[in-house]
C-alpha cells in the first residue's frame, strides 16, 4: 500500500480518482503544528531561533490515522501545495512520522517522498508520482523565518502597546505597513480642501436632427467665467471645428496571478479577496485550475496549445496569437504557471454559481492572453461659435449686462469636444466580451458643418478627495510597494477587519479610531521597522533564504537584535497614554462644564471630562452625550450581588449586570428578541429558542437559554427534520436555503449530493 498524503478531503478525493488501487489519499486538515501561544515557551531566540513546535488542536485524531496507515505503507507521498506553506506542511508531517519504522525496518523518513504538481489533472499526478524528491530545506526555512519573525514582531510590539495604549490592542510586521497606507490615504481625506469648478455642456442637432452632446474642454473656477462662456456661447452660432479619427490598438492583458485575480474578480464579481481565494482553492482541488497563489504570469507550452485549438475552433484560427508576458516580480518561480484552466474546453465548471463565474472569468483571461489586438476607432469632435459670434458689452449692474449692447468684434470661448469609440476588430475580446465596455458611436460630421445649439448650461461642482482604498484597490497598492506576497494580501486584509481596526463599507476599507490611534503610535515610535523600504527589503531577504542565498540565523538575528533594542528603549521613553490630545474648545463636560480631552475606548475615540475620575461626564466623538451605567433597580438573575444598569455598547443601548463582563448576564429587550427569535427548539437543550445574535464575527444562532445552554449554530435553523439523517438540524444560508447543518450528513452539501 502507497499512502499519499495532501491537505484538504476534497483535494484527496480528486487525487485518488486518478491513483490505482494501490493508493490511499489521506487529508492533514491543514498545518499539524504550529508554535504555542505563549511566545516565552515558542522561539529559544538566545540559541539560534529555535522554533518549539506543538500539535495543533484537534489534530491528534487525524495525526493517529496518518500513523497508522504511514507504518503500513511501501512508500508515502507528500503531495501538499506547490508553495512555501505547502512545503514547511509537508516537513512538519514528516517530522511527526518520522520517528516511526515499518515492519521490515525500513526507517520511515527514507521512504518518505515529496511530490508537487500545479494543476490537480491525472496526468501532472501521475508524473509528479513518477518523479519524486525530497523536501525543499531552503523553502522550509524561508517559511519558518517568516514564522518567527512575525511572530517575534507581533509579540514585542503589540505587548508595548498594550501598556501604552490599551488592553487588548496588537501590532503585526505585515498588516501595521498596509494599516499605514490606509490611514495615509485617511488623512489626506481629512486634510482636502474642496476647490469650486463649472462643467458647461452644449447640447447640439446637426442638420440631419441628430443629437451631439458637447463638453467644454476648460473648467473654469469661479461663477463669472462660467457665466461668460454661457452668455458668449448663446449667442454665437455653432459649427464643427474639427474632427480627429483614430484607430487604437487594445492588447489584452497577461493571463492572471493571485494579485491580478484578486483585483479583477473584486471588480467585476464583487468578491473579497478572501472570498476569491477561498472560491479558487475550491476550484483548484476540484482539479479545475492550476495552482492559485502565484506570482508568474508565465503559460506552458501545453496550455498555449490548448489555447490554440480552443481559439481555433471557436474564434477563427487567425485570431490566435501566442505571447509570452514578462513577470513583474523579481521573485516569481518561472517554473509555476499563471492560474488558468487544466481543460480549455471546459466552458462552465463549479459546484456553485459564483464558482461558475470565477471560473469563467479565469477561462477568459487566459483565453484572450493568447489572441490578437482588439482594434478601436477613436473619434474625437470639436466644436465652437463662429467668429461671427458677438460680443456682449459689460455694464456696472451686470458684467454682462440685461439685454446688453451688442458689439462688432468678437470674444472667443474654449472650444467644446465629444469623444467616440468603437470597436472595428474584435480580436481578444471575443473570449472576453465583458471586457469591452460599451461602444459609444458618434453621428457623421465634417469640418464646417453647421449645429443648432439646444442648450448651454453650466453645472457647479467642487473638487473630491481622494477615493478610499477598496479591498482590490489595497492589493494592487501592497504589489507595487512589494508588502507581503501573493498568499498573504486576503490575510492580511481580514486581520485588519477582525482586529477592528478596519471596516468595509461594501467594498471599501475604512480605518476606525482604533486603527488611527493604533498606527498613529507606531508611525511615530517605529517609523522604519512598518516603512514600505523596510517591509518590502525583509520580504526579499525571506525570498533569498527560500533560494539558498541567505542564512537563516543571520537574517533573523541582523534584525531582531536591534529590533529589540528599540523596543525596549521605547518602553522607557514613552509613557502611558492616557489622551489623544485635547477636545475642541466648544464642546464642554455635560456633568461640571468642564473642559474635555479625547481619550480611545473600547469602542472607539470618545471625550471625556478633565477631571476625571472626580467627574464622570462624557461625549461621543462627534458631541452627544454619553450616559453612564443608569441603575434600573432590578437584580441581577444570574449572580448573587449585582444589579442591572443600562449601559451603552458599540451596536447601542443595552441592559446588563453591573459586574458585567465578568458576569455574563444581558437582558434583551421583549420587542427586540421576538423580532430575532426563530420560534426553531434548540436541538442542545431542548427547552431554549434559537435567536439571532451578533458576535465579533458577525450573526450567528444561540440558544435562549444562555448561559445555561451555549448552544449554537452558524447558519439559521429551519425546525424541519432532515430527510436523509432524520436530525433536527436543517438550516439556511444564502446559496443554499435548505440543507442539514451536520458536516457528517451527506445533505449537508445538496448542490454536491445532486452531482
Amino acid at each position: 500500500m502507497r499512502l499519499v498524503i495532501v491537505e484538504s478531503p476534497s483535494k484527496a478525493k480528486t487525487i485518488e480518482k486518478y491513483l490505482g488501487k494501490d493508493f490511499i489519499v489521506r487529508a492533514s486538515m491543514g498545518h499539524v503544528r504550529d508554535l504555542p501561544k505563549s511566545n516565552k515557551k515558542a522561539i529559544d531566540v538566545e540559541s539560534g531561533f529555535i522554533p518549539h513546535y506543538e500539535i495543533s488542536k484537534g489534530k491528534e485524531k487525524v495525526l493517529a490515522e496518518l500513523s497508522a496507515l504511514a507504518k503500513k505503507a511501501t512508500d508515502i507521498y507528500l503531495a501538499t501545495d506547490p508553495d512555501r506553506e505547502g512545503e514547511a506542511i509537508a516537513w512538519h508531517i514528516a517530522q511527526v512520522l518520522g520517528g516511526l519504522a515499518n515492519s521490515k525496518g525500513k526507517s520511515q523518513k527514507s521512504k518518505m517522498d515529496r511530490v508537487t504538481f500545479h494543476e490537480i489533472t491525472e496526468s501532472a499526478i501521475k508524473e509528479a508520482v513518477a518523479h519524486p524528491k525530497k523536501i525543499d530545506a531552503h523553502l522550509v526555512e524561508a517559511q519558518e523565518a517568516r514564522r518567527v519573525l512575525d511572530r517575534l514582531v507581533g509579540y514585542d510590539l503589540s505587548g508595548l502597546i498594550w501598556k501604552k495604549v490599551r488592553y487588548g490592542l496588537s501590532a503585526g510586521r505585515v498588516q501595521s505597513p498596509a494599516l499605514r497606507i490606509l490611514m495615509e490615504r485617511e488623512r489626506e481625506i481629512r486634510a482636502f480642501i474642496p476647490e469650486a469648478f463649472w462643467i458647461i455642456t452644449a447640447n447640439t442637432k446637426t442638420t440631419k436632427g441628430a443629437e451631439i452632446i458637447f463638453e467644454c474642454i476648460e473648467q473654469p473656477k469661479n461663477q463669472a467665467e462660467a457665466d461668460r462662456i454661457v452668455i458668449v456661447g448663446k449667442a454665437g452660432k455653432w459649427t464643427v471645428a474639427d474632427i480627429k479619427e483614430v484607430e487604437a490598438k487594445r492588447a489584452p492583458k497577461p493571463p492572471f496571478i493571485t494579485s491580478t485575480l484578486q483585483q479583477a474578480a473584486s471588480s467585476r464579481l464583487g468578491l473579497s479577496p478572501a472570498n476569491t481565494m477561498r472560491i479558487a482553492q475550491k476550484l483548484y482541488e476540484s482539479g479545475h485550475i492550476t495552482y492559485m497563489r502565484t506570482d508568474s504570469t508565465n503559460l506552458a507550452k501545453e496550455a498555449v496549445a490548448g489555447i490554440g485549438k480552443i481559439v481555433a475552433l471557436k474564434f477563427g484560427a487567425d485570431l490566435f496569437s501566442p505571447k509570452v508576458y514578462k513577470t513583474k516580480s523579481k521573485n516569481a518561480q518561472e517554473a509555476h504557471e499563471a492560474i488558468r484552466p487544466t481543460h480549455f474546453n471546459n466552458f462552465a465548471v463549479g459546484h456553485s454559481d459564483t464558482e461558475r463565474k470565477l471560473y469563467q472569468l479565469i477561462w477568459a483571461r487566459a483565453v484572450a492572453s493568447q489572441m490578437i489586438d482588439a482594434k478601436v476607432l477613436r473619434t474625437t469632435i470639436t466644436a465652437n461659435t463662429s467668429d461671427r459670434a458677438p460680443r456682449v458689452h459689460k455694464t456696472s449692474r451686470n458684467k454682462y449686462g440685461i439685454g446688453g449692447m451688442l458689439l462688432s468684434t468678437s470674444e472667443t470661448i474654449p472650444d467644446f469636444t465629444v469623444t467616440g469609440s468603437v470597436v472595428t476588430s474584435p480580436g481578444w475580446l471575443l473570449a472576453d466580451p465583458k471586457a469591452r465596455g460599451e461602444d459609444v458611436d458618434l453621428p457623421v460630421v465634417k469640418a464646417g458643418d453647421a449645429l443648432t445649439l439646444t442648450d448651454l448650461s453650466a453645472e457647479g461642482k467642487e473638487t473630491e478627495p481622494p477615493n478610499r482604498y477598496t479591498e482590490a484597490g489595497l492589493v494592487k497598492e501592497l504589489e507595487k510597494r512589494g508588502i507581503g506576497r501573493p498568499s498573504t494580501y486576503a490575510s492580511i486584509i481580514q486581520t485588519l477587519v477582525t482586529r477592528d481596526y478596519v471596516t468595509k463599507d461594501k467594498r471599501t476599507l475604512i480605518p476606525t479610531d482604533t486603527g488611527d490611534v493604533v498606527s498613529s503610535f507606531l508611525e511615530e515610535n517605529f517609523t522604519d521597522v512598518i516603512s514600505d523600504k523596510f517591509t518590502a527589503e525583509m520580504e526579499e531577504e525571506l525570498d533569498e533564504i527560500a533560494r539558498g542565498e541567505r542564512a537563516y540565523i543571520k537574517t533573523l538575528k541582523d534584525f531582531y537584535t536591534p529590533f529589540r533594542k528599540l523596543v525596549k528603549t521605547k518602553d522607557k521613553e514613552i509613557g502611558k497614554i492616557t489622551t489623544l490630545g485635547d477636545a475642541e474648545a466648544r464642546w464642554r463636560c455635560p456633568a461640571c462644564g468642564g473642559p474635555m480631552i479625547i481619550k480611545l475606548g473600547k469602542n472607539g475615540k470618545f471625550m471625556s471630562c478633565v477631571r476625571f475620575p472626580d467627574c464622570s461626564g462624557a461625549r461621543m466623538i462627534d458631541g452627544e452625550e454619553m450616559k453612564g451605567p443608569e441603575m434600573t433597580g432590578e437584580k441581577c438573575p444570574l449572580c448573587t450581588d449585582g444589579m442591572l444598569v443600562t449601559r451603552q455598547g458599540k451596536f447601542g443601548p443595552f441592559i446588563s449586570c453591573n459586574h458585567y463582563p465578568k458576569c455574563k448576564f444581558i437582558k434583551e429587550d421583549e420587542e427586540a428578541k421576538k423580532v430575532r427569535d426563530t420560534g426553531v427548539e434548540c436541538t442542545t437543550c431542548k427547552g431554549g429558542t434559537m435567536g439571532e445574535k451578533r458576535g465579533r464575527f458577525g450573526i450567528f444562532y444561540g440558544c435562549s437559554n444562555y448561559p445555561d445552554c451555549k448552544g449554537i449554530v452558524k447558519s439559521k435553523p429551519t425546525g424541519k427534520h432532515c430527510s436523509l439523517c432524520g436530525s433536527l438540524e436543517m438550516a439556511g444560508t444564502k446559496t443554499i436555503p435548505e440543507r442539514c447543518s451536520k458536516k457528517t450528513c451527506p445533505n449537508h452539501n445538496p448542490h454536491r449530493l445532486a452531482k
